[in-house]
Formats: C-alpha cells, structure tokens, sequence
C-alpha cells in the first residue's frame, strides 16, 4: 500500500508560486515550477553529473572574477516559473549585500547563460518548454546538452533580438567548443564524460 501524499505536497490555495517554493519543508525532493505545476527531478546518469561536473569545472576557471557559476539553482522567471536549469551563468558583485547563506534562487536579469543536459525523462521540457521561457525572460544565451553516441554535443543558441523573444542556434561543438560570448570560452567537449 503506498503511503499518502504529505500535506505540503497539496495544491496551496490558489495554486503553486515561485514565491511558495521557498516555503517547501526541508526534507522536500528537489522540484521545479512550470507554468504552475511542480516537477519532481529525477535521479541522474552517470553521463549527465560527469558532464556536469566537468563543464561547471570548465565554466568556472573560463568565467571573469564578476561572473560564477551554480548548478541545480533555481530561476524566479514569473509568479509560476521557477525552472531549475543544470548550470546557470550570471553576474555577481562579491561586495553586494545579498545573503548567500539564504539566496534559494538567481534573479533571471543577472543571468547571461543557462545549460540543460537532456536526459530521457526531460526531453520535451529541455528541448521546447524551459527554452522558450529562457527566452520569454531576456536570458541572452543558451546550451543544450545531448547524449550521441560518440559522446556529448552542445547545442549552443542565443536571443535573435526581434520583438517576440526566441533563440537561435549558433553552432553544434562535438570535439571543441570555442566561442567569444558570454565571455572567451574553449572547452574539449569529448573530455566532458572524462573519455577521450
């Protein structure tokens, strides 16, 4: 018999809010908001922490000292948008008076990059849903990480800049990825899964 749903777990008055979430029990699996809805977050492969791992590693010694990077932070983008992307790259001041001990999210406007590595379970939210609000929020760019046979690719896009925010794709890196935005990058893309 399986158990009963705990009380937080139940739809709050007027549905859920990125706001709400900061008010989940401590004990509580990690999940994102789309569009109002909770998702749980699966377990992950091996393939998507190495790549993870790896590619935070790469970003972060890449990144200038006013820029860091987060992985599994969310991203307030609405009242019902509370994405959780895998890595997130935004703007920082070391001297601000934010409260790392109690940030739970990173302001959408501070953020000039967000990753997704695809993994089965969120296909469609990472290829289609989470891109189009990355986009709706002025994020300028955005990498999409997928498992080919020979190992990672990276889909790489950016906001075309017309009125009805979109991205377009910039290039796919499968051996290496060189790029000058958002800031100068160049990354072994095979090294990634730490197999040549």
């Amino acid at each position: 018999m399986a158990e009963p749903l705990p009380d937080w777990f139940l739809t709050p008055p007027g549905g859920w809010t990125a706001d709400r979430m900061d008010h989940l029990p401590p004990g509580a699996p990690r999940m994102e908001l789309i569009d109002g809805a909770l998702v749980l977050l699966s377990p992950q492969t091996k393939f998507h922490g190495k790549v993870m791992v790896n590619l935070l590693h790469e970003l972060q010694q890449a990144a200038p000292e006013d820029i860091d990077v987060m992985h599994e932070m969310t991203m307030k983008l609405g009242k019902h948008q509370r994405p959780e992307p895998d890595l997130v790259v935004y703007r920082f001041s070391p001297d601000a008076d934010g409260d790392w001990q109690s940030d739970t999210h990173i302001p959408p406007e501070d953020v000039l990059l967000v990753v997704e590595i695809v993994s089965e379970e969120s296909q469609d939210r990472d290829r289609t849903t989470k891109p189009m609000k990355y986009a709706a929020a002025g994020i300028p760019h955005f990498w999409r990480v997928e498992r080919e046979e020979n190992g990672p690719a990276i889909h790489v896009y950016e906001l075309d800049g017309t009125k009805e925010p979109r991205y377009v794709p910039v290039t796919i890196a499968r051996e290496r990825l060189k790029l000058d935005v958002p800031f100068p990058i160049d990354i072994d893309v095979r090294a990634l899964t730490g197999r040549r």
